[in-house]
C-alpha cells in the first residue's frame, strides 16, 4: 500500500476530513491531499503530527511500498528534517541577531550624534527609552510563542537584561567616563528593569502559544466527540 494511501485511510478511519485534519497538522488542505495523492511527502514532523492526531502507530504510516521504497523514503525523512531542523535554527538566529543589530546602530548612532549634545539628548530618548525596550519587548513575545525552542528560551531573559545594562553602560557611562577621566561601575539596576521587560515578552509569547495549542486541542475533542 503506498503512503498516500495509508495516510487517507488512517484519516477517514479517525473520522476526519482534509480541512480538519490540515488545520490540526498546520498545513493547507491542498497540501493535505498532495500527500495523500503521493504527490508530494510529508517531512518527519507532519507524520508524527498525524501518527499523535490519527491514533496510530508511527510504523504504521511508514508501512507504504508504492513510488518510493523504505530506503527511499526514509532518505527523504532524513533530509526534510534537517533542513526544518536548519530552518527552525536559522529562525533563532534571525529573531537575536535582529535585536543585536536594533542595539548596535543604537550604539553607533549614539556616538555618532555625541559632538551635538542637543542632537544626542533628542536621539537618546527615543532609542533607549522607546525603540530599544520595544524591540526586546517584541522580540521577546516571538521567542516566547516559537514552539521549535525548548524550555531554555527562557535563558535569553538574562541576555536582553545584559544587553539592556550595556546599552547605557557602552554609550552615557563611557562618554562620562572618557570626559570626566573616572571610572563608573554599570549600573546593575538596568538588569532588572531589562529583565522584567524580556520576561513579560516572552510570558505573553507563551500564553499565546498555550493559546494555540489549547485551540488545536479543542478542535481536536470535537472532531473526536462527532460521529463516525
Amino acid at each position: 500500500m503506498e503512503i498516500g494511501t495509508l495516510l487517507r485511510n488512517a484519516r477517514t478511519e479517525k473520522g476526519m476530513t482534509q480541512e480538519e485534519a490540515a488545520y490540526e497538522i498546520g498545513v493547507s488542505r491542498q497540501t493535505m491531499s498532495n500527500w495523500e495523492n503521493d504527490r508530494t511527502y510529508p517531512d518527519i514532523i507532519s507524520v508524527i503530527k498525524m501518527s499523535d492526531l490519527y491514533g496510530v502507530s508511527l510504523d504504521h504510516l511508514l508501512e507504504g511500498e508504492g513510488t518510493m521504497d523504505n530506503n527511499d523514503y526514509l532518505n527523504y525523512l532524513d533530509e526534510s528534517t534537517n533542513t526544518v531542523s536548519a530552518k527552525n535554527k536559522v529562525r533563532r538566529f534571525l529573531e537575536i541577531a535582529s535585536y543585536v543589530v536594533i542595539w548596535a546602530v543604537i550604539i553607533a548612532s549614539f556616538w555618532l550624534n555625541a559632538v551635538n549634545s542637543i542632537d544626542a539628548m533628542g536621539f537618546s530618548i527615543v532609542a533607549f527609552y522607546m525603540v530599544l525596550p520595544v524591540a526586546a519587548f517584541v522580540i521577546s513575545i516571538f521567542i516566547g510563542a516559537n514552539e521549535s525552542r525548548s524550555d531554555r528560551k527562557w535563558l535569553l531573559i538574562i541576555f536582553f537584561a545584559v544587553m539592556h545594562m550595556m546599552a547605557e553602560y557602552v554609550t552615557f557611562s563611557l562618554a562620562n567616563m572618557i570626559y570626566a577621566k573616572h571610572f563608573n561601575h554599570p549600573q546593575w539596576e538596568l538588569l532588572i528593569s531589562g529583565a522584567i521587560l524580556s520576561a513579560l515578552g516572552m510570558a505573553i509569547g507563551h500564553l499565546v502559544l498555550r493559546h494555540r495549542r489549547k485551540k488545536a486541542s479543542a478542535a481536536l475533542n470535537v472532531t473526536e466527540g462527532s460521529p463516525e
